[in-house]
């Protein structure tokens, strides 16, 4: 039976937004990851038979397949392509999934798979209304006869769907407010502690992810406004608005054996799934649940988990249906403290939890995330 396994993966810190990356070109942040994943790897870089890039608001400097300007902006070989994903949060999991599935499939013996985004430089979004200096309505759903005859005129929006989420499974403001402070605190717990140095590939000085708060308490954040008026929703239980970039590195038993390289997890399943595009961000716990149905699994079994999180209300809600233990979610905080650029998250999350589960000795680890359109992915690795 064949094989994918996840050799080697790295990431630049998460920079807040206006921080520490702000000022990188998009191209540079991901050729930075690129090289040096490739410079931590015997394998030749010109075996590299595809590079898969997740991106979103591929506009300006994030345009004209960001994988291809990254792989060439890093000086590795001009014969080996790239290509970029879009499947919007999720889009360097899914660019993950086609590098294994590419392997899995014999096509392929090497691929890289990994995200970029600087939120700083494009804001998020941008990309539905870039085109309405050309007459073009805002966003990609109002002009669609066939999507306002199945859906009508229902606002789009993650912040009224993550507002349902809330009210849906009847999460409280307190216990959304205890979620996020308990993010910080585990993300700064993880920083001080070095958990995160391994993955980290510093970037012209910045070596830490910048957006965890040290000073955020249970106080603060019960005095900030709602997003939505009469919500339960504030921005400290949001995701922050971030940069960065991620890379890993999948190879079949072929490649492994022909560069002498040394799998770290073997890709144990991969799967998506899709759910209502109005609420959105709940796509997750379908996706799970069929998952753990296809690769014959139990929540139980998995040692670590990482669930993104857009909006503390997607996690917490996930956790009130899968049963899964809190401790072993998110164990080293999530996007509300840690960050959420865009097209890098995946990989991001990817990368810290194949860095987890080496550091805690644990065996299975799932990763999933809501996505645009009423999506989500999920992976699981086996660590070896």
């Amino acid at each position: 039976m064949a094989e994918a396994y996840i050799v080697d993966a790295v990431r630049t810190p998460v920079g807040r937004r206006g921080g520490g990356l702000a000022g990188a070109h998009p191209a540079d942040l991901g050729a930075h990851v690129l090289k040096a994943l490739m410079d931590r790897s015997p394998a030749d870089p010109a075996a590299v038979e595809d590079v898969v890039f997740g991106c979103v608001d591929t506009v300006g400097p994030q345009a004209g397949d960001i994988a291809r300007t990254c792989w060439l902006a890093a000086g590795l070989p001009e014969e080996v392509p790239g290509v970029t994903v879009d499947r919007q949060c999720g889009s360097s999991q899914q660019a993950v999934h086609f590098a294994a599935q590419a392997v899995l499939s014999g096509t392929a013996d090497l691929v890289v798979a990994g995200g970029v985004q600087n939120m700083s430089q494009i804001p998020i979004g941008y990309a539905m209304t870039a085109a309405e200096p050309l007459g073009f309505d805002r966003g990609p759903f109002a002009g669609s006869r066939g999507w306002q005859a199945r859906y009508g005129g229902r606002p789009v929006s993650q912040f009224l769907g993550a507002e349902q989420i809330a009210r849906d499974w009847d999460l409280s403001r307190d216990a959304m407010e205890e979620f996020a402070h308990t993010s910080h605190r585990r993300a700064n717990t993880a920083i001080d502690e070095g958990r995160f140095a391994r993955e980290i590939v510093p970037y012209e000085g910045v070596d830490t992810d910048e957006g965890p708060r040290r000073d955020t308490t249970r106080e603060k954040m019960a005095g900030l406004k709602p997003l939505v008026d009469g919500g339960r929703l504030t921005a400290a239980l949001a995701a922050q608005i971030s940069d960065g970039a991620a890379a890993l590195l999948v190879a079949s038993e072929r490649a492994v054996r022909a560069h002498g390289l040394t799998p770290r997890a073997r890709v144990h399943h991969l799967s998506a799934r899709g759910e209502d595009p109005i609420r959105m961000l709940s796509a997750p716990i379908p996706a799970t649940a069929h998952a753990l149905k296809k690769a014959g699994m139990t929540i139980g079994q998995f040692d670590a988990v990482e669930i993104n999180e857009a909006f503390a209300p997607v996690v917490l809600a996930w956790l009130k249906e899968t049963g899964a233990d809190p401790a072993l979610v998110n164990p080293n905080g999530g996007a509300i403290a840690l960050g959420h650029p865009l097209g890098a998250t995946g990989a991001r999350l990817m990368t810290s939890l194949l860095h987890e589960l080496e550091r805690t000795g644990g065996r299975y680890g799932l990763q999933t995330m809501c996505e645009g359109g009423g999506q989500a992915n999920v992976t699981v690795l086996e660590r070896l």
